[in-house]
């Protein structure tokens, strides 16, 4: 199973989150959550969804984060992802180009 697979309905997730069906829609009209959507226009939850509500929830709940803080730290966390991801290939055709130049120069 994928984390990002839509697995959840919005009541299940709600009751996962132990929050209102009412705060994960309110996330989703402020664009800190998109739940992907069935055929039939149900709001469907990933584990991984789930995982960044947590995270909002912890950062409200626990931190008294305001949602323009919230969102700004989740798009940051995202950024550091994706540069993440990007040094791990630059890393790996580094290693690649190492191994190319050593093979040439041992011929």
């Amino acid at each position: 199973m994928e984390r990002d697979e839509p697995l959840y309905i919005i009541s299940i997730a709600a009751q996962i989150l132990d929050m209102h069906p009412q705060t994960l829609r309110y996330y989703e009209r402020a664009g800190l959550i998109q739940p992907s959507r069935s055929p039939g226009n149900i709001r469907l939850y990933s584990q991984e969804d789930i995982e960044r509500l947590q995270l909002i929830q912890r950062l409200v709940e626990d931190l008294g984060v305001n949602l323009a803080g919230v969102e700004v730290i989740l798009n940051m966390r995202d950024q550091m992802r994706q540069m993440e991801e990007q040094m791990q290939r630059l890393t790996e055709e580094v290693q690649r180009l190492r191994q190319l130049l050593s093979i040439e120069m041992s011929e």
